[in-house]
């Protein structure tokens, strides 16, 4: 697939087939796209955790509200912001920097042949702190990204809207 057809084919999938296993090469090719996404000065403020087993997966979903078709992934990859790498050299960006790893991980999951579901967390502090306790991280959630082999095939939302657009010429 080309980068144009998987950026106008990525869907936010809430079904999918269950018992499907990922192999760990498509996760490292999945993390890898994440990780070479840009970022303030490189500095990469990021920490990924890859959550297979069903019992954490739980209790990811009792900590998020809009989490429901974690039931069905294969997996739950949370993207996790570490402000700490960026104190004292460029400023506080590291939610924009998070939010590009995970529009190249959804990206190179769609180009794999997954699903995904990007269900953010920060900044709804209360989300974040049940996260963080449940991986025992100091790290700050960014997000939950549900991924598996979709099991439906939901119509495209969105697109191109010239009204949302000015020129300055």
């Amino acid at each position: 697939m080309n980068c144009s057809d998987v950026i106008r084919e990525r869907r936010s999938i809430r079904k999918y087939k269950e018992q499907v296993t990922i192999p760990q090469e498509d996760f490292e090719k999945m993390l890898e796209a994440a990780m070479i996404a840009p970022s303030a000065r490189n500095t990469r403020p990021w920490e990924f955790f890859v959550i297979t087993n069903r019992d954490t997966m739980a209790r990811l979903q009792e900590s998020h509200p809009y989490t429901s078709m974690l039931t069905t992934a294969s997996a739950a990859i949370v993207v996790c912001g570490r402000p700490d790498l960026q104190e004292g050299k460029c400023g506080p960006y590291w939610p924009q920097d998070c939010g590009a790893a995970i529009e190249n991980l959804l990206l190179q999951a769609k180009d794999l042949g997954y699903g995904t579901c990007w269900c953010g967390c920060y900044p709804a502090m209360d989300r974040v702190e049940k996260i963080q306790e449940i991986l025992n991280t100091q790290s700050i959630p960014v997000s939950i990204v549900a991924v598996g082999v979709a099991d439906e095939t939901p119509a495209a939302r969105g697109g191109f809207d010239p009204d949302r657009v000015t020129y300055i010429r």
